[in-house]
């Protein structure tokens, strides 16, 4: 979680507004008590008038007073506005520990109902086989999860990897499709570099790899066609480079696109728990993109067309050779 501000902190500001409360009222009774006492002394000394002074000593009371309560009840709304956002992180929270408790259970009892039929019955070898598969598929669920919690405890800690090596990256993504072609059987997965021009980043290779991972899985896992298909193109800009990742699965919501990357933010109301994963694949995302000084965004024409996610790079490294 980001640290907030010394300068912002919310028992900052409250004790802050409790301070200009006491002040006000302190205020109040000094200069209504001691002052009015001290002018009249004057007034009657010098024989002045004494309308003229008290008119101008209101005005300043009131000019004084009304800051003061302006700064608490700024004071008062960021308070509320800030309540409101622990509600809500609280509310996600909720939301993940129940989702991800799902995503474990569900393979952990899938696990054991195997294992259960294999130590009751005597199966042929071809169903053994079968049900090797779905475990296999189980324990690289699991462990896909697993990953993941590791992953975002590593980055937010900072003992991410900060070792980084030249890569010219459109040889890096083809690299990535073709090593786990295995992992996205099934799917079209289409590269386009028009320009022809292959840059070169300065890359943390693993960290990378699985923001590449986490975007191709979310744009199958995703996907109710028959024939999956992500789209790869590299799209040269003034300075730097977007690649832009476009799928044809379930799409999103216009007002989703930027919630997406909050940690912990699934598609839809807070309090669904049927909804697909945890909430954390976009957030590292946005994570490991921000580390290698690049952004991330995702456009969608609406549910059900399909998504893009655009990884804007900054500019590239130049005259240095790619490893």
């Amino acid at each position: 979680m980001k640290r907030v501000k010394w300068f912002v902190h919310p028992v900052l500001i409250f004790i802050l507004s409790i301070a200009a409360l006491g002040a006000s009222l302190f205020l109040y009774i000094y200069w209504y008590l001691e002052v009015s006492t001290g002018l009249q002394r004057i007034i009657m000394k010098y024989g002045l008038d004494p309308a003229q002074f008290f008119e101008i000593k209101t005005w300043v009371v009131i000019v004084v007073l009304s800051i003061l309560v302006g700064l608490i009840l700024t004071g008062v709304f960021t308070i509320f506005v800030y309540n409101e956002k622990t509600q809500r992180l609280y509310r996600m929270q909720r939301n993940f520990i129940n989702s991800f408790t799902h995503e474990l259970k569900t393979p952990v009892a899938s696990l054991r109902l195997y294992l259960d039929t294999f130590c009751r019955y005597h199966l042929p070898r071809e169903d053994q086989l079968r049900y090797l598969e779905f475990m296999s598929h189980d324990v690289d669920r699991l462990l896909a999860n697993i990953d993941r919690i590791l992953d975002l405890a590593r980055i937010e800690s900072g003992n991410c990897q900060k070792e980084r090596e030249c890569v010219e990256i459109v040889g890096m993504v083809e690299e990535f499709c073709e090593h786990n072609a295995d992992l996205f059987r099934g799917c079209d997965i289409a590269i386009h570099n028009p320009s022809r021009s292959r840059p070169c980043y300065w890359i943390n290779r693993p960290l990378f790899e699985m923001l590449l991972m986490n975007l191709f899985t979310n744009a199958i896992k995703y996907n109710q066609s028959d024939h999956p298909r992500i789209e790869i193109a590299f799209v040269e800009r003034k300075n730097g480079l977007d690649i832009r990742i476009a799928d044809n699965g379930m799409g999103i919501e216009k007002g989703e696109t930027k919630k997406i990357f909050r940690k912990f933010y699934q598609a839809g109301r807070p309090e669904d728990m049927t909804a697909k994963g945890t909430g954390l694949g976009l957030y590292l995302v946005a994570q490991v993109a921000q580390i290698h000084q690049a952004r991330v965004a995702a456009e969608s024409p609406g549910p059900g067309r399909g998504s893009t996610f655009i990884l804007r790079m900054p500019p590239a490294v130049r005259g240095v050779e790619a490893a």
